[in-house]
C-alpha cells in the first residue's frame, strides 16, 4: 500500500481512485469474456461455429458501443453518471445470466453489453481530463490504469477457472455481479473527485442540462432492447456492425480531410494509419477467448504434474505480464528516453505487430513437435501469450495516451470511442478466424492439427507483413505526429491548462 501511496502522491487528483475502480469494473467482463464460449458450448449446447460467432458479436458490441459512449459522455450525461449507470446495467445483466436459462442468457447479455459498451470510455475520459496534452505523466498513468484493469482480469479469470472445474456457472455469474457492484460503491465514495473537466455538458444552460440528462438516460435504457434483438441474429448483426465500422472510418477520413488546423490534420492522419495497424493486432489478440481457447482445450496438453490447468487460467499469463510489465515498462521508457533513446508511438506500434506475428508463428512449430497423441506442449502456448502480452503493452495503453496527445479537443471523445470500435471490429474478424477451426467433437488432436497449422501460419504471416509496413512508414509517421516544440507559442497559450494536484 505504501508503494501505491508513493506512486500516486504526485499524480493528479482522481488518478488513484480510477485505478481501484478499474479493478472492480473489470471483474464482470473478465468472467464473461473468458467463459462465454465454454458456457455456450457446454451448458447451452451451441455449436462451435455459433459460439465463436456469438463471441465475436459480444466483443463487437462491447467495444463498438464505446464509440457511442464516447459521444454520450460529457455531452448528454457526465462521464461519472454514465459510468455508474452502465455498471448498474452490468449488475442486472450478470444476475440474469446467473439464472442459467437460454432465454435469460440473451436478456442478461443485452443488459451487460449495453452497460459495458457505454461506460468503459468514461474511465479513460475521466483519466485523460486530469492531464494537459503535454503532461509527460499521462503515459505512465494509462499504463498504471491498464495494470489495474488487468488485476481485475486476473481475479475474474481465476474465479472463472475455479468454477469451471465443477461447471458452477450460476455461482460464477453471481460473483461477477458482486464485483461490478463494488465498482459502483467506489465511484459513489469518490463522486466529487471524479467530476468532469472541460466538457461541452458543463457549458450547457440549466434547461439544456436537464434535457440532455433525460435524453441520455433514455438512450442508456433504450439501447438494451435494441441489443437484445440484434443478439437473436448474430450473423446479420455481424454484417451490420461491419457496415457501421466502415461508415465511421469514412466519417473520420472526411473529418480529417476537412479539418482546418494543419497541425491537427497531420496528427489525425497518423491516427488513421496507426488504427489500421492496430486492427490487425487486435484481430489476432481477440482469438484468445475463442479460437485459441478451443485449441488449448482440445489440442494442448494442459496437465502440469497432477494439476489440470483450466482454460480461463491460461489467460492469466496475459494478466500477470500486464500487471508486472506495465509499471516496469513505464519506468524503462523514462530511463531509456533520458539516455537519448527515441521510443515513440510509430516504433511501439510496429514492434507490437511483429511480436504478435511471432506469437502465432511459434504455434505451428509446437504442433510439429507434438507427441503421438497430437497434443502440443503447454510451453508453446505459454510463449505465445507472453509475446502477445508484450505487444499489447506497446499498443493498448500507448494508444489511449496517444489520443489525449494528438486528438483535437472537439473530436477527443469520438476518437477515443473509435479507437475502441476498432477492437470491436477486430473481435468480429477474430470470430471469423475462429470459425475456420474444425469442430472438435468426434475428432482427435492429430486430425485437427493440420488445419490449425495452416490457420496460425497464415495469420502470423499477415501480422508480420503489416508490422514490416509500419517499420517502413516510421519516418513518415514521425513527420505527421507533431510534438509540442512545433506548436506555435500563441497556440500553446490557448491550450495549456495548469494541472490540478
Amino acid at each position: 500500500m505504501k508503494f501505491l501511496e508513493r506512486r500516486f502522491s504526485k499524480a493528479p487528483e482522481g488518478t488513484a481512485a480510477l485505478f481501484f475502480i478499474q479493478i472492480f469494473a473489470t471483474l464482470g467482463f473478465a468472467v464473461l469474456y473468458s467463459t462465454l464460449v465454454l458456457y455456450a458450448t457446454k451448458h447451452l449446447q451451441l455449436s462451435v461455429k455459433m459460439a465463436t460467432t456469438l463471441m465475436g458479436v459480444f466483443g463487437a458490441f462491447n467495444y463498438g458501443l464505446h464509440l457511442f459512449g464516447g459521444y454520450l459522455g460529457g455531452r448528454f450525461l457526465s462521464n461519472r453518471n454514465l459510468f455508474v449507470g452502465g455498471m448498474a446495467l452490468q449488475v442486472i445483466g450478470c444476475g440474469c445470466i446467473a439464472l442459467g436459462t437460454a432465454a435469460m442468457f440473451y436478456v442478461g447479455l443485452a443488459f451487460f453489453l449495453t452497460g459495458s459498451g457505454l461506460n468503459v470510455t468514461c474511465i479513460n475520459m475521466m483519466l485523460t481530463q486530469r492531464f494537459t496534452p503535454e503532461d509527460p505523466r499521462r503515459e505512465g498513468a494509462f499504463l498504471w490504469n491498464y495494470a489495474g484493469m488487468n488485476v481485475g482480469f486476473f481475479v475474474g479469470f481465476s474465479a472463472a477457472g475455479y468454477f469451471q472445474g465443477t461447471e458452477s456457472y450460476s455461482s460464477l455469474f453471481i460473483f461477477a455481479t458482486l464485483g461490478n457492484f463494488v465498482a459502483i460503491v467506489l465511484a459513489l465514495l469518490t463522486w466529487k473527485t471524479l467530476a468532469d473537466r472541460n466538457t461541452t455538458l458543463l457549458e450547457a444552460t440549466p434547461r439544456q442540462f436537464r434535457l440532455r440528462q433525460f435524453a441520455g438516460i433514455a438512450i442508456l435504457i433504450g439501447t438494451v432492447p435494441v441489443v437484445w434483438l440484434m443478439l437473436q441474429r448474430p450473423g446479420m448483426t455481424e454484417t451490420v456492425i461491419k457496415a457501421i465500422c466502415g461508415a465511421v472510418a469514412l466519417t473520420l477520413i472526411y473529418l480529417t480531410l476537412r479539418h482546418a488546423d494543419r497541425r491537427e490534420r497531420r496528427n489525425m492522419t497518423a491516427y488513421l494509419i496507426l488504427t489500421l495497424g492496430s486492427l490487425m493486432f487486435w484481430s489476432l489478440y481477440q482469438m484468445a477467448p475463442s479460437g485459441l481457447q478451443l485449441f488449448a482445450v482440445n489440442n494442448v496438453n494442459l496437465m502440469m504434474g497432477k494439476v489440470q490447468i483450466q482454460p480461463q487460467w491460461i489467460q492469466n499469463i496475459n494478466t500477470v505480464c500486464i500487471v508486472v510489465g506495465g509499471p516496469l515498462l513505464a519506468a524503462l521508457f523514462i530511463r531509456m528516453r533520458a539516455r537519448g533513446w527515441r521510443i515513440d508511438i510509430p516504433k511501439q506500434f510496429a514492434t507490437s505487430l511483429i511480436l504478435m506475428a511471432l506469437a502465432f508463428l511459434i504455434l505451428p512449430l509446437g504442433i510439429k513437435l507434438a507427441g503421438v497423441d497430437g497434443k502440443s506442449a503447454f510451453l508453446w502456448l505459454f510463449l505465445s501469450y507472453v509475446l502477445q502480452s508484450i505487444g499489447e503493452l506497446l499498443i493498448m495503453p500507448i494508444g489511449y495516451a496517444m489520443i489525449g496527445k494528438i486528438a483535437p479537443k472537439q473530436y477527443q471523445g469520438v476518437m477515443m470511442g473509435s479507437w475502441m470500435l476498432v477492437t470491436g471490429l477486430a473481435s468480429l474478424f477474430a470470430g471469423d478466424f475462429s470459425g475456420m477451426i474444425p469442430e472438435p467433437n468426434g475428432t482427435t488432436a492429430v486430425a485437427t492439427n493440420p488445419e490449425y497449422v495452416k490457420l496460425f501460419a497464415a495469420l502470423g504471416a499477415g501480422s508480420l507483413v503489416v508490422g514490416v509496413a509500419l517499420v517502413v512508414l516510421i519516418p513518415f509517421l514521425r513527420r505527421l505526429i507533431t510534438d509540442k516544440a512545433e506548436i506555435p507559442p500563441e497556440e500553446m497559450e490557448m491550450t495549456t491548462v495548469v494541472p490540478v494536484h
